[in-house]
C-alpha cells in the first residue's frame, strides 16, 4: 500500500474500509478449505490478529482470527462453528507471522491450534527502535500516513452477528501490518538491532504452545485488597472471590460483571450478617447481584466459621522484597539494587532503549537481592541467561551489572 515512510508534513488519511472490501466472516468447512488454498497460494508474511470478549465473557478465547497476505486477500474467520484451526496454521506454517502485541495474542491463538513457528512483532519492534507511542493505531499514522479508528477495540467481540462497522474494523487490523512491518525492520536494520528483535521474536514464538501461568491465590489480585486488614477479613475476600468465580465461570461472563472489585472488598471491610446490610452495601445494587444475596451471604458465614489454623497466611515469596522496604531489611542490598539501575538507565540511553527491554526490572531487583556468591562478569551473565535473558541483553549489560554489584 505505500512505498515509503508517510512524511510528517502530509495529512494522515482516515481508513473507514478496507483496499478490497470487508470481506463475510469465513464460519463452515467449505469456506475455510478455499481460505487455506488462497492463503497457499499468497506471497509474503502474513498478518495475523484475533479479536476477544475481555471484559464481558470468563474465557479468553478468540472470537474472530483475521488475516491477511499477499496475493491471497483478507480473511475473517469465526472460530467458534469451526473450532480447530490446525488446517490453516499447516498452510501457513513456514511462513512469518506478523502481530502486534503479539504476546495478548498468541494464547488465545494456540487455543485453536494457531502457532507460529517464526514471527515478527511490530509493537516489540516499534520499543526496540524506541518509539514513544507503540500502539497500532499510532504507528500507522506516524509511519505509514494512515489512521486507524480503534473504538471498537474494546466491544465484545462474543456477539453474533458481528456488526458490518465492526468487521471492517477487524479487517483493517491486519491491513496494514506488513506494511508497518517493513518500515519497523528498515528502522531496526538503520540502528543495528535487528538481531536483537530476531532474538526476542523467537523467544516469542518458541513459548507460543505454552499454557498459561496459574497464578497461586489468584483471589489476591482482587483491586482494593490492600485495605484488608487482618486474616478473617481476607478469608471473606477469599470466600466471596471463590463464590463470584464460580458462577462467572458457569455462565461464561467476566467475575467483574458478577459481581465488582469494589464490593468484594466493601463486604470483606463490613462481614453484613443479613440481606438488608450486604445490600446497602457499594456494589450490592443491582438486581442480578441482589438475586446473588443468599450465595454472597453463604460465602461470608462460611469464612467468619472458618478455624483459625485455616485463614489466609501470607504465601512464602520466591522473589525479593518490595524494594521500599530494601533499606531497612538489606541496606547493602539496597545501595547495590540503586548502582545497577543506574547503570541500566545509562545504558539503555546509550543503545536508545526503554530501560525494561534492556533488561526486565524484576530481573535486576533479583540480582541484587541475592547476587551469585562470586560476582564476575561471566556468573552474572549465567544468572541472567538462566532467568531467561536474551543473549544480545547479557551481552550488553552482563559486565557492567557486575561492576556495579561489586562496588561499595
Amino acid at each position: 500500500m505505500t512505498d515509503g515512510p508517510h512524511t510528517p508534513d502530509e495529512p494522515a488519511v482516515v481508513l473507514t474500509a478496507p483496499r478490497d472490501g470487508t470481506p463475510d466472516p469465513v464460519s463452515t468447512e467449505g469456506e475455510l478449505a478455499g481460505v487455506i488454498t488462497r492463503l497457499r497460494a499468497g506471497t509474503g508474511p502474513v498478518a495475523v490478529d484475533a479479536e476477544r470478549a475481555s471484559g464481558y465473557r470468563y474465557t479468553h478465547r478468540a472470537y474472530l482470527v483475521q488475516l491477511r497476505r499477499e496475493g491471497a486477500g483478507s480473511f475473517l474467520i469465526d472460530p467458534l462453528p469451526l473450532g480447530d484451526l490446525s488446517e490453516v496454521n499447516r498452510a501457513i506454517a513456514d511462513t512469518e507471522w506478523v502481530l502486534h502485541a503479539a504476546s495478548q495474542d498468541l494464547p488465545c491463538l494456540s487455543e485453536i491450534n494457531l502457532r507460529p513457528t517464526h514471527l515478527f512483532d511490530t509493537e516489540l519492534a516499534a520499543r526496540l527502535a524506541n518509539f514513544e507511542r507503540v500502539g497500532l493505531a499510532a504507528l500507522t499514522e506516524q509511519l505509514l500516513g494512515f489512521t486507524l479508528e480503534k473504538h471498537h477495540s474494546a466491544a465484545d467481540w462474543s456477539t453474533r452477528p458481528l456488526p458490518a462497522s465492526w468487521l471492517s474494523y477487524a479487517a483493517l487490523d491486519v491491513e496494514l501490518l506488513v506494511d508497518l512491518r517493513n518500515l519497523l525492520e528498515a528502522e531496526l536494520i538503520r540502528q543495528g538491532k535487528l538481531e536483537w528483535a530476531h532474538e526476542e521474536f523467537a523467544a516469542l514464538a518458541a513459548s507460543a504452545g505454552d499454557p498459561p501461568r496459574q497464578r497461586p491465590d489468584p483471589w489476591r489480585r482482587t483491586s482494593g485488597i490492600h485495605k484488608i486488614r487482618g486474616p478473617r477479613a481476607l478469608a471473606r475476600v477469599r470466600a466471596l472471590w471463590y463464590a463470584r468465580d464460580t458462577i462467572a465461570s458457569r455462565r461464561d461472563t467476566a467475575p467483574g460483571r458478577v459481581l465488582p472489585d469494589s464490593a468484594i472488598v466493601a463486604a470483606a471491610e463490613m462481614d453484613p450478617r443479613d440481606e438488608r446490610e450486604l445490600l446497602v452495601l457499594p456494589g450490592f445494587g443491582g438486581r442480578s447481584v441482589r438475586r446473588l444475596a443468599q450465595t454472597w451471604l453463604d460465602a461470608l458465614t462460611e469464612a467468619r466459621t472458618l478455624p483459625n489454623e485455616a485463614l489466609p497466611v501470607n504465601p512464602p515469596s520466591d522473589g525479593p522484597p518490595p524494594p521500599h522496604r530494601w533499606a531497612e531489611r538489606d541496606p547493602v542490598a539496597a545501595a547495590r539494587l540503586a548502582r545497577a539501575r543506574e547503570v541500566v538507565t545509562r545504558l539503555a540511553g546509550e543503545h536508545t532503549l526503554p530501560p525494561e527491554n534492556l533488561i526486565t526490572p524484576d530481573l535486576v531487583r533479583r540480582l541484587a537481592w541475592a547476587p551469585p556468591d562470586k560476582i564476575t562478569g561471566d556468573t552474572v551473565a549465567e544468572a541472567l541467561s538462566t532467568s531467561g535473558a536474551r543473549a544480545w541483553q547479557v551481552g550488553l549489560i552482563a559486565d557492567e551489572l557486575a561492576v556495579a554489584l561489586t562496588a561499595e
